[in-house]
């Protein structure tokens, strides 16, 4: 017990010390994870015995797959297939021919270059899927190509764990069971060993429907049933249970833990209970992932290392070299571009944990070596630790990759109520504003620069011209409540304006106007509320100047609110005046009805400053003003509209 919390004080320690470092240094997290593993690699005692640890860590890539279940609805999982079968088809099998290949001109014979291949054709889920999360490059197209190629090297793992035991050179020795997917000791075949081919058939398919129905049909009264306890940590077992229940079900069928909970999590996607789960499994999901990649960097064998130091490294940057070829080359074929392309090359490149798993279980059933084994993990080790690396790599490519009119848009995976075109200094503050009140947010940008920086602050945005018909509707105009019109170009926000009023007569528009003739333009086009962007702000530098003549801030405050009623209800009045290009000097009704509004609203800034001042016969006495109206009647008459609050068309 006492090594335990040893072990566990010095583990947490070390993470908390370099993942905020590397963090500040723009690492990203999981660098800062690995370099604390080595660290902890040259203690004694520490060091050298993180196997089993690894194998409990390895819990967090379980939660994790559930958790990005959990983000995907099943159709949207449909939609992915020509994908998953094509794009991560072809990767697993180019990836593993070539390094075959290369593994035979080193003087392998091909039953052990086989095994190579299948081992370096596999990527980092854990690592990868990670790093997307953290820079908000999930929804992007590289980001969703890069998804479907590791969730199908999840399922792939399951054919070369029953392939590899075909391969071996020898009897294995005694060796009378395998690892499961997710590198658990044990029986992980119990439930189908010794059952015919199509027994082990519909025991694995029952196990696949038995998570899908208890998805449907049993969360609801279990939820029900916990939620009458009263007890906040309830939901919390609740939801470990979940996860651990099907990963040790997947387990006894020989099936990846890792992909079950996944398939759990996408059932799951649309019930109501999906926040609760994301909320109470986020923090294990987190620490177990940090774990387990602090056990990664301390499983380095820094011994077999320094025996061939270049030998070895020479390996690994070979395997990256060949994967990121052959990624890249994908990448043309299926038509990525720019920092899609390089965000899949380079994001992939490295090999994987399940390649720890695939090693140890080839050398137990005789495929290879042990001296060739523990090269092998320790080419693992440093192609996961130079991940990212080259993820910095990527940031830097991306930034000299093309223009953002040159890049496909992001592909849009949620909907909310509100959608926000357009995300500068204007957009990001409602943004902020509406999501701080506990609101969710659609949030798009022509400009990929923009969503970039975003992203880097946890914002999350999707690239795509909010112009276009199909972004708007893949965004959610169809369902959205409001729609926030924010873009720089005020002939684009009129268009959309236009477009969005046409599909969608009761939805709400918000909308940024550059100056008064672009208020009235989009007025005309349909917009709901106007927001003149400079207004709001030369409205209180107003009230500083007064302030510091000598008014009270209550005074300057209401000085300030009476233009504010006044002027905003002067240009509602004058949008119905205003004649599509004719200038406004043209237009002599407009003209003649503003130098009313604006005497009239004179008038009455000055009878607020000085309620006792004669204006009978002064200059300030508004012609259209009833002299015999009761000053304390509020309803507002013509020339006087200026009282009247009405919210922007």
């Amino acid at each position: 017990m006492e090594s335990f919390l040893i072990q566990a004080t010095l583990y947490l320690g070390a993470a908390v010390v370099a993942v905020p470092l590397a963090a500040r240094l723009g690492l990203g997290s999981v660098l800062g994870y690995l370099l604390a593993g080595v660290v902890i690699g040259f203690i004694p005692a520490f060091g050298s015995d993180t196997e089993d640890l690894r194998h409990f860590a390895e819990f967090g890539v379980v939660m994790m797959l559930f958790l990005i279940g959990l983000e995907l609805e099943p159709r949207a999982l449909w939609d992915m297939r020509d994908r998953l079968i094509g794009l991560g088809g072809l990767q697993i099998s180019m990836t593993t021919a070539a390094i075959m290949v290369g593994a035979m001109a080193f003087g392998l014979t091909w039953e052990p270059a086989l095994a190579v291949g299948l081992i370096f054709a596999l990527s980092s889920t854990a690592i990868v899927l990670q790093t997307l999360s953290e820079k908000g490059l999930m929804q992007t197209p590289g980001g969703r190509s890069t998804f479907s190629v590791l969730l199908t090297q999840d399922i792939a793992v399951i054919p070369m764990l029953a392939l590899l035991p075909l391969l071996a050179l020898a009897p294995a020795g005694g060796a009378d069971h395998a690892e499961g997917a997710d590198g658990a000791h044990g029986t992980a075949l119990s439930l189908v060993e010794g059952l015919p081919g199509w027994g082990v058939t519909l025991v694995t398919l029952g196990a696949v429907a038995a998570v899908i129905l208890t998805g449907i049909y049993l969360t609801r009264p279990v939820f029900r049933y916990i939620h009458h306890a009263h007890l906040r940590e309830m939901y919390t077992a609740l939801a470990l249970l979940v996860v651990a229940a099907v990963a040790v079900l997947m387990g006894l069928v020989g099936l990846s833990p890792a992909l079950g909970t996944f398939l759990a999590g996408v059932v799951l996607a649309n019930s109501e209970f999906r926040h609760e789960l994301e909320s109470d499994l986020q923090p294990f999901k987190g620490l177990l992932l940090g774990l387990f990649f602090i056990t990664v960097g301390a499983g380095i064998n820094f011994h077999v290392l320094l025996t061939a130091p270049l030998t070895i490294i020479g390996l690994t940057l070979g395997v990256i070299a060949i994967k990121g070829v052959i990624l890249y080359i994908l990448a043309l074929a299926f038509r990525l571009r720019g920092r899609d392309r390089w965000l899949f090359t380079l994001g992939l490149a490295q090999a994987g944990e399940f390649g720890f798993v695939l090693v140890s279980f080839s050398l137990q059933q005789n495929v290879l070596g042990e001296s060739l084994s523990e090269r092998l993990l320790l080419i693992v080790a440093l192609s996961m630790l130079v991940t990212p690396l080259l993820f910095i790599l990527f940031e830097w490519l991306g930034r000299n990759s093309g223009r953002s009119e040159d890049l496909p848009p992001d592909t849009i995976d949620r909907h909310g109520p509100v959608i926000i075109a357009g995300i500068g200094r204007f957009g990001q503050v409602v943004n902020r504003l509406v999501q701080s009140a506990g609101v969710s947010t659609v949030v798009l940008d022509h400009n990929m620069d923009t969503i970039e920086t975003m992203r880097k602050f946890g914002t999350s945005g999707f690239f795509g011209d909010p112009t276009r018909p199909d972004i708007l509707h893949a965004a959610g105009i169809d369902t959205a409540e409001i729609l926030v019109i924010a873009l720089d170009d005020p002939k684009a926000a009129i268009q959309l304006t236009n477009y969005a009023r046409k599909v969608r007569p009761d939805i709400h528009i918000v909308a940024r106007a550059y100056d008064r003739v672009h208020t009235y333009e989009l007025y005309q086009a349909g917009a709901n509320d106007i927001v003149r962007e400079m207004f709001d702000s030369s409205l209180r530098a107003g009230r500083y100047v007064l302030e510091n003549l000598g008014l009270s801030q209550f005074e300057a405050a209401e000085a300030e609110m009476t233009f504010y009623h006044g002027d905003r209800a002067s240009v509602r009045e004058l949008a119905e005046l205003w004649k599509p290009g004719v200038p406004v000097a043209n237009n002599p009704e407009y003209v003649a009805r503003a130098r009313q509004l604006n005497k009239a609203l004179e008038t009455a800034l000055v009878q607020h400053l000085n309620p006792g001042r004669d204006t009978a016969g002064g200059h300030d006495r508004d012609p259209d003003r009833d002299p015999d109206r009761d000053p304390k009647d509020s309803t507002p008459e013509k020339g006087t509209s200026y009282q009247v609050k009405w919210r922007e068309p």
